[in-house]
């Protein structure tokens, strides 16, 4: 083994002990080739089961090929970053309570793009002052978390932090699937990791209990029924065929993961930021109805949630309220917002009233 293979490789091991002192569960490496995934990807654009986001497809292959994107890329670091948080509410009786608003627990906390990118700047700013120790002089990167085009599960799949699953989310036979995934693009021609493999086997648990059947074929899933696309992607008025089916679910959807047979491995976040704000693991419809614009903004603030934008969020709330058990209360709440200066706002309300109505 030459000095500068030695070098690279000592180095490597560094940055994983680094990234587990910043905070991530597992590090892992790998090269650019994504060939195919390019495949893949094409595929399913031509489809159109990216929806509305149109963002999937306009970059060409730069999604594909991470050294068109960053030019001189060599390898990519990937980063698992557990979210689960501490002492939320069961999400099943919060799923099965229809007067309740179910947000995805990876949104009950801080806003994961800041979290994950300030501890992968840390750890590049650690690799950059360290670098001498190792006889390398020059550190080229960027930092990512779902913010630009990447491919980021089939990376993290290739850098061996977890298999594909068949709802296309990222599983660890050791930690399940509710974690965060993010991306150190970078010049240094660092030992690759071995994939992980595949250890779905038989098991279409998810495929089954997806409310709207947007898990098409294992391994594809067709965002325009996805729960999570219709409630934060799609900023236009939700098909009236798929209300019924979103239930109390106003922000995300959990029900892949609820039940995949390997988040009984799960682990705990012990990241504070992910730690439940404002009660939001247990909140009911009404009281998310009743706020405020300025309130939404407040509450909201730091969260990924805040992002929709406050009549987005009344929009899902008012699908919520369309499905939940009749009272006097929920009937109020609709008609206090008839008249809100949102149009579609007021019809998914008048949607919802006529549910109660009927």
């Amino acid at each position: 083994m030459s000095n500068s293979t030695k070098n690279l490789s000592d180095l490597s091991h560094a940055i994983k002990k680094w990234g587990l002192e910043f905070g991530f569960n597992q590090i892992g490496i790998t090269d650019t080739n994504l060939q195919t995934a390019e495949s893949k990807h094409q595929a399913w654009i031509e489809k159109g089961f990216h929806g509305d986001m149109d963002y999937m497809a306009k970059h060409g292959v730069k999604r594909t090929r991470p050294d068109e994107l960053i030019p001189n890329t060599q390898r990519i670091i990937s980063a698992r970053l557990d979210y689960l948080p501490p002492q939320a509410e069961n999400s099943t009786l919060i799923l099965e309570n229809s007067s309740k608003a179910f947000i995805s627990r990876y949104a009950l906390g801080r806003d994961y793009h800041k979290v994950i990118r300030n501890k992968l700047q840390k750890l590049c700013e650690k690799i950059q002052s360290e670098l001498h120790h190792y006889q390398l002089n020059q550190f080229e990167y960027r930092v990512f978390t779902d913010s630009a085009p990447v491919l980021e599960v089939a990376l993290a799949e290739k850098a061996g932090l977890g298999w594909r699953g068949k709802h296309t989310l990222l599983i660890d036979k050791n930690n399940g699937s509710w974690f965060f995934l993010g991306e150190i693009f970078t010049n240094l021609p660092l030992p690759i990791d071995e994939p992980a493999s595949n250890h779905c086997g038989s098991c279409s648990k998810c495929i089954e209990v997806c409310p709207t059947q947007a898990i098409t074929a294992p391994y594809e899933v067709d965002a325009r029924r996805c729960i999570s696309y219709l409630t934060i992607e799609l900023k236009s008025s939700i098909p009236l065929e798929y209300r019924p089916l979103i239930g109390n679910r106003v922000y995300g959807c959990d029900d892949c993961q609820l039940y995949c047979p390997w988040n009984k491995f799960a682990q705990i976040t012990k990241e504070s930021d992910f730690a439940v704000k404002h009660g939001l693991d247990d909140v009911s419809l009404i009281d998310c109805f009743n706020w405020t614009e300025d309130e939404f903004k407040l509450k909201m603030a730091g969260s990924a949630i805040y992002r929709i934008g406050y009549t987005q969020w009344l929009r899902n709330i008012a699908v919520g309220l369309g499905n939940a058990e009749t009272t006097p209360e929920i009937i109020n709440a609709l008609k206090q917002h008839m008249h809100h200066e949102n149009e579609i706002v007021q019809e998914h309300v008048r949607w919802a009233l006529s549910r109660h109505l009927a």
